[in-house]
């Protein structure tokens, strides 16, 4: 890389880096190689909602360190993370520019035909373009291919609510994550047979709707098939959501502590109140052998 050439910046939340987010990087990866130079993913944290408008700020695809780990493996060279404060969300948008060029001394900036910033959103692609252009930085708006409807991170919210989280795959080119520290349940898992991993979910996370999932657990490094169960767990008049996760012919688990990870694959059904104990039982074992089946010949 030239050390003369500024870096080629991509701006956005890239809350999941999705498949669009993916494809921004991917073209601007391909200008910062014809100017033999490197990518700086810029992104804001926490999402400027949750400083604006609390009240409708989304719940996120994925914590700020994972967003930087999987902006690195989508071709970023490197992150940089502008904290989201007050003082950045009345930013006029040419003092935001300012800031981006006093801070990167980017030689060009790509976004997405539906990029906003300044104070109220009052920037959009075409005051960007003119703005850098004044700072001697070239800006190119991406042209994002996708299939029935643009990729979104809203997109991957919707489909996870519905539990429909083959269609959230669809959308970020990957199953969907959640990763938690395991902490102590009510260990009723290992009196019915089937011990499980409950998970520590940060509550500002998207988590599927409830019911239970085939999936893979991530424990020190191997991936582990799973029947995953998300719910109050009304059969016993619980209150709090839970995700748990029994790990297919492992026995028991001792991960307290312990990070692990759970990829969701696909939805067996929804939560159940069952007559009798026995039934529950009866219904696990159909789902563990029905979670077996989705995830055998699944690529890890």
């Amino acid at each position: 890389m030239r050390s003369d050439v500024g870096p080629v910046i991509v701006l956005g939340v890239f809350d999941g880096v999705h498949r669009g987010h993916q494809q921004l990087i991917l073209q601007a990866g391909e200008l910062a190689d014809s100017l033999g130079t490197g990518v700086v993913a810029v992104t804001f944290h926490p999402h400027p909602q949750a400083l604006i408008r609390p009240d409708r700020a989304p719940l996120m695809l994925c914590t700020v360190e994972e967003r930087c780990s999987l902006l690195l493996g989508a071709g970023a060279h490197a992150v940089e993370v502008l904290a989201f404060t007050r003082a950045l969300s009345v930013m006029s948008p040419a003092e935001f520019v300012h800031v981006l060029n006093d801070r990167l001394h980017p030689s060009a900036i790509v976004v997405g035909p539906n990029f906003y910033f300044g104070k109220d959103a009052a920037g959009d692609t075409h005051e960007l373009t003119v703005l850098a252009a004044k700072l001697g930085i070239s800006v190119h708006v991406a042209a994002l291919a996708s299939d029935t409807a643009p990729w979104s991170s809203s997109r991957v919210r919707k489909a996870l609510a519905d539990g429909q989280v083959d269609q959230a795959a669809e959308v970020l080119g990957r199953w969907y994550r959640l990763t938690a520290p395991v902490v102590r349940g009510d260990q009723r898992g290992r009196t019915l047979g089937y011990p499980t991993a409950n998970l520590d979910v940060d509550h500002d996370l998207a988590i599927p709707a409830e019911g239970v999932y085939a999936g893979w657990l991530s424990v020190h490094g191997q991936q582990l098939p799973s029947a995953i169960s998300i719910g109050v767990n009304p059969q016993f008049e619980g209150t709090s959501l839970r995700v748990e996760a029994y790990a297919i012919d492992q026995g028991p688990l001792d991960l307290y502590g312990h990070l692990v990870s759970v990829d969701f694959v696909a939805r067996l059904r929804g939560q159940q109140v069952f007559d009798t104990v026995d039934a529950l039982i009866g219904q696990i074992d159909q789902d563990v052998a029905d979670a077996r089946f989705v995830l055998n010949g699944q690529v890890q």
